[in-house]
């Protein structure tokens, strides 16, 4: 690669640069950063290295992706990311680019990004002598009196040459050198140049009728270029007056929607000589590299009109060379300026340069969404541009540097309450009317982490029937979380309730994908009843986030237990035998079947039914109450010894039994106790039965006795009716023993009653008043092992704490009382 060539004080100026560096904005340079290259320089030439006066090392640019920008879109330049260089991208022509402007500069960005930076730069394409000086016509013809006096002047249009500065048209010489014309150049102002031969020495038409020789016109480049046309003068015979304008310097002012055909302005000569020597016509003198002319003259009134449409945009002003010539060839040359008048005909353009979608919804406020630039090719007001953001209080347009805005966020964004945002970005000129340009700027908002999993249900309750079987569905819990993708992905599994407890329950089992519950395990109603375990859901974010839940499982029973008999015990030996006077009424209680049942709900639901009995027209069970009752008055026929088997049935689905054997003794008076019972054993259990038969008589009377002695002692105030008898009252067991409560039992060891016995009774007979039913202990009882005087029974009403609180299948307190 070749370097370009630079200027001379280009050191100095980066010196400047580096120290205005300091004074630099957040966004852009105070000043441009200036450098300059020759035109034609080949593609490729090192301009400078635009990294190092920036302050950028070469790993940033690739780094925040730097780029050039330009407002009419070409890339004259290219930067080499890698070494940070600015090199030349296409062949640079000066005049094409600048044409005959005195400073040909192209200005565009260097735009980085992360964070958004951007430098001016400035590049001044420098001329070269590439251009030769031309003549509009390669011959030129004079017709001059033969009496002109010497020293006339004749105008010639000069040549034009591309270049400017010290290679444009530096003098004018003619070859070969003759005794009659000189040229003579120079300036009438700044910006209008004359070329004239000069007469030295009158003319003879009969010593010399024509004269031909060349104008050389010389650049000052290095080395010089030079252009050359004919000069062919015809001496003419006394014509003495050239054709003189009414002004030097016509300018007009033109809309550039004028319509073809409109005037712009006339021009007018005059010629002092009369007849063909006094007619004058005008005519445009084409300028070298001029356009096609947008204008027509009328070579005989000088009104000159337009041929098509002008634009403002394209030449502000067109300068025209009109000649009048009158009919004895003398001429003379006006200059037209035609000043362009610009009308709001271009709506403002808006150029993207970068916009960043999607944007996280985590994205603090003033972050740049997008850059745009916005210009008008109009001038004046109608090239002033406004820029506004319709409606929308989320992002706003800040101006950034000259005709640069940001579009930014103003606050926090929520990609659950909107996802997508249209933004309609319209920028409107100063113009009457006003003309506008829309762009719209479609963000779509990414998803972070921000939403935690929500459960359809603040709780769960499941049901499970007892005995089930392992890997069972009991339902399902469903949380849904409002992100979206991986952050949305929700897991569950089981958690503790608190972080110091064990882990949770192995016998629940969660899904982790779809959230179903399983139960692991059969359960068993009688043992568990219901479970609380925690359920979580997570999602997939970083970091995940998590609800939880809790789940309740409700066990179901099943009707998976038989009914237990307590009263009359199943398992003593012998058999336990009710007493039952033969005096005894229809409705007789004769003893009552007690019996559980360790399901609950109607699985616990207990019915009685005399299933076999000696007589069975003499006793009669209640369904509900399993109350056995005399169905009919005792007599003498009956046996002394009866026996019944009463069957208990729950009200389950099948229904589960169990039956209760007992026995009851037909008896006159209680002295027949013994008798009876002796008799019976022998006859029913053999001797040894008998004398278990006696024993147990005989202790029951004893403690009967000295229960009813106490009780008398204890009540004599409230007897006072029975004054004139003996009373005995007490609480006694009318069996040897009574079976113990179930483990899994709440009811009492003995079935007690109130029994009154009076010394007036003719035959000895006890009559049972009300059965009592002692107060329940709230836990369960111990079986076997123990004596009747250690075992306690207290006295009193039954309490709801008192009958199996978590069991429904058991009678109600009430119900106790009512025994």
């Amino acid at each position: 690669e070749t370097e370009a060539v630079r200027r001379p004080d280009m050191a100095t100026a980066r010196q400047v640069l580096c120290l205005s560096a300091f004074l630099s904005l957040p966004h852009a340079r105070a000043e441009p950063i200036r450098y300059s290259v020759a035109e034609e320089a080949e593609r490729g030439s090192v301009v400078a290295n635009v990294a190092e006066d920036a302050g950028l090392a070469p790993a940033q640019l690739s780094a925040r992706r730097a780029r050039l920008a330009s407002e009419d879109g070409r890339q004259h330049f290219r930067l080499d990311r890698g070494t940070g260089r600015l090199v030349v991208a296409e062949r640079l022509d000066r005049e094409e680019l600048c044409g005959q402007a005195g400073t040909c500069t192209l200005p565009f960005e260097l735009l980085l990004a992360n964070p958004l930076q951007f430098f001016r730069v400035e590049v001044a394409v420098e001329d070269i002598n590439d251009h030769s000086p031309v003549f509009p016509e390669e011959q030129v013809t004079f017709t001059i009196p033969e009496r002109s006096d010497p020293g006339s002047r004749f105008p010639l249009e000069g040549a034009r040459d591309l270049d400017v500065g010290s290679n444009s048209i530096q003098a004018y010489s003619i070859a070969p050198e003759n005794e009659y014309f000189a040229v003579s150049f120079g300036s009438r102002s700044e910006d209008d140049k004359y070329v004239e031969l000069v007469l030295e020495k009158a003319l003879d038409r009969e010593e010399q009728a024509e004269v031909a020789f060349s104008l050389i016109a010389t650049d000052g480049g290095s080395p010089p270029r030079s252009g050359t046309t004919q000069i062919h003068i015809v001496v003419l015979d006394v014509n003495d007056n050239a054709p003189i304008f009414t002004q030097e310097l016509y300018i007009a002012q033109v809309l550039e929607n004028a319509p073809e055909g409109s005037v712009v302005l006339s021009v007018m000569a005059s010629d002092r000589d009369v007849g063909v020597n006094g007619d004058i016509a005008y005519q445009f003198s084409q300028a070298v590299g001029q356009s096609p002319s947008a204008f027509a003259i009328d070579p005989t009134s000088g009104e000159i009109k337009l041929t098509k449409p002008l634009d403002f945009e394209a030449a502000e002003n067109h300068e025209l060379s009109v000649r009048a010539t009158d009919g004895g060839g003398l001429s003379a040359i006006c200059k037209v300026l035609v000043e362009v008048v610009d009308v709001n005909d271009n709506a403002p353009e808006l150029v993207v340069s970068s916009f960043s979608s999607p944007l996280p919804e985590n994205a603090l406020p003033g972050t740049v969404v997008a850059l745009f630039t916005v210009r008008d090719r109009d001038a004046g007001a109608n090239g002033k541009i406004s820029c506004a953001l319709e409606d929308q209080l989320l992002f706003s347009l800040r101006p950034a540097y000259k005709n640069y805005y940001e579009l930014v966020t103003v606050s926090a964004l929520d990609r659950e309450e909107t996802a997508r945002y249209i933004l309609t970005v319209t920028a409107a000129d100063a113009g009457s009317p006003p003309l506008t340009t829309t762009q719209t700027f479609t963000v779509d908002v990414s998803d972070v982490n921000d939403n935690a999993p929500v459960f359809n249900q603040t709780s769960y309750t499941m049901y499970v029937r007892e005995n089930n079987v392992p890997t069972a569905l009991v339902g399902a819990v469903s949380a849904s979380d409002a992100d979206v993708g991986p952050n949305a992905k929700v897991t569950y599994f089981l958690a503790p309730a608190h972080s110091a407890e064990r882990p949770p329950c192995s016998c629940i089992s969660v899904n982790s994908e779809n959230g179903h519950v399983f139960v692991l395990r059969p359960l068993d109603y009688e043992q568990v009843r219901q479970i609380e375990v925690l359920v979580s859901a997570s999602d997939a974010g970083s970091p995940p986030l998590r609800a939880n839940v809790t789940v309740r499982l409700v066990v179901v029973d099943e009707n998976d237990n038989v009914p237990l008999v307590l009263h009359p015990a199943q398992d003593s030996s012998p058999p336990s035998n009710e007493l039952v006077p033969m005096s005894a009424e229809a409705g007789y209680l004769v003893t009552k079947v007690v019996a559980v049942d360790a399901d609950s709900g109607q699985n616990s639901w207990l019915s009685y039914h005399l299933l076999r009995a000696t007589d069975p027209g003499l006793f009669a069970v209640g369904a509900q109450s399993g109350e056995v009752r005399l169905r009919r008055p005792v007599t003498e026929r009956d046996a002394v010894k009866q026996k019944l088997v009463v069957l208990v049935r729950d009200n389950g689905r099948p229904p589960l039994s169990a039956t209760a054997v007992l026995s009851a003794l037909l008896l006159n008076d209680f002295s027949d106790v013994r008798l009876r019972h002796s008799s019976l054993a022998t006859e029913d259990e053999g001797g040894s039965l008998t004398t278990y038969l006696i024993i147990s008589l005989v202790f029951v009377s004893l403690l009967f006795l000295a229960s009813t002695a106490a009780f008398i002692a204890h009540k004599v105030c409230k007897r006072k009716e029975l004054k004139g008898g003996h009373v005995l009252y007490g609480t006694g067991n009318l069996q040897s023993s009574l079976a113990d409560a179930a483990p899994a039992g709440t009811l009492p060891h003995a079935y007690c009653y109130e029994i009154s016995l009076t010394t007036g009774s003719g035959n000895s007979e006890f009559k049972f008043l009300k059965p009592i039913l002692p107060s329940l202990p709230p836990q369960h009882c111990a079986t076997g092992g123990g004596t009747d005087d250690e075992q306690d029974f207290p006295r009193g009403p039954i309490t709801a704490e008192d009958v199996a609180p978590d069991n429904p299948g058991m009678p109600s307190a009430e119900q106790f009382n009512s025994l």
